[in-house]
């Protein structure tokens, strides 16, 4: 009896091992088949292909404009030598390698400001950090999900970086580009910024305001997002009897965070503090109410402003 029981506890042993087995092998097929690769030409098989090479006349201004602001900013160093249209996205397969390519490691994305033509840099996104890949990617992947979807048209820019050469696709329709990694990661921003300054002394209570803003374009040299604060004193003679202070911040395709404060109302002049920041969607902004700061992290081109400004009557 004791050998019989030992058989069924060996076989019961076995048994498991053999489910255990069978199911891993079952996991490495299902991780096999979602980790499946895919590619342009994956791509090329489902999307309609264009009947005609002509592209809207908003992009190819979009896109003449761009090259025409690369050769004048950063000359050589990131050209575009080419563009062929691929036709359009119909189907929801079309669409899911669409966006699966957008996030892909082997995709290429670019950052910089190409006033600066020194901070613009061109990567795989495989070859990020880690850290710097997790926040790209949960970028584009926002983007991917919220703005490529069916109908809308495919081309592939090709491009120079420096001698290295590349492709990347661009999303459009019918009123311009939708999205490219590389056309999108790049921004056109004056890091000065513009001012402004008035007085109002028609009224029973004076008062004086003083706007500072800074605007990021797209590289055709659209309006792409904006932030600044504007401080306002009131007052009579030399004393100030209260302090308002506004903020914003926005960017289209990327984050952006604005706060303000005030740091003295009234006296002999009014203070606020500001913390701004716009950033492209591979990037991350963080706000820190301690030091009233705002911060940038990750990969992508950004602006950031923290700092005071103190007005008198």
């Amino acid at each position: 009896m004791k050998n019989l029981v030992t058989f069924f506890k060996l076989l019961t042993v076995v048994s498991v091992v053999m489910l255990n087995s069978c199911q891993n092998e079952n996991n490495e097929v299902i991780q096999e088949t979602t980790a499946q690769k895919v590619s342009v030409a994956d791509l090329k098989k489902e999307i309609v292909p264009a009947s005609v090479q002509a592209l809207p006349e908003n992009v190819q201004i979009q896109l003449d404009e761009s090259k025409k602001n690369l050769e004048k900013y950063v000359k050589d160093a990131l050209q575009i030598t080419g563009v062929t249209a691929l036709g359009t996205l119909s189907t929801e397969k079309s669409v899911s390698i669409a966006q699966s390519l957008i996030t892909d490691r082997e995709s290429f994305i670019s950052t910089g400001n190409i006033l600066t033509p020194e901070t613009v840099q061109v990567n795989k996104l495989g070859n990020l950090s880690s850290q710097e890949l997790s926040t790209a990617q949960e970028g584009l992947k926002e983007i991917a999900q919220k703005e490529i979807k069916t109908n809308v048209n495919v081309l592939e820019i090709s491009w120079n970086n420096k001698g290295e050469s590349f492709t990347s696709l661009c999303f459009y329709n019918d009123s311009g580009i939708i999205w490219d990694n590389v056309l999108g990661g790049l921004v056109m921003m004056d890091a000065r910024g513009t001012t402004e300054v008035s007085d109002n002394t028609q009224a029973k209570v004076l008062s004086k305001w003083y706007k500072q803003w800074w605007t990021a374009d797209w590289i055709w040299g659209t309006k792409r997002g904006e932030m600044g604060y504007k401080i306002t004193i009131y007052y009579s003679g030399s004393t100030v009897s209260n302090t308002d202070v506004e903020d914003w911040a926005n960017i289209s395709l990327g984050k952006a965070k604005s706060e303000s404060k005030i740091t003295k109302n009234s006296g002999t002049y009014g203070k606020c503090a500001f913390a701004l920041g716009l950033c492209t969607p591979t990037g991350s902004l963080s706000f820190n109410s301690t030091n009233f700061t705002v911060s940038f992290s990750g990969l992508g081109s950004n602006i950031v402003h923290n700092g005071t400004k103190t007005l008198y009557p």
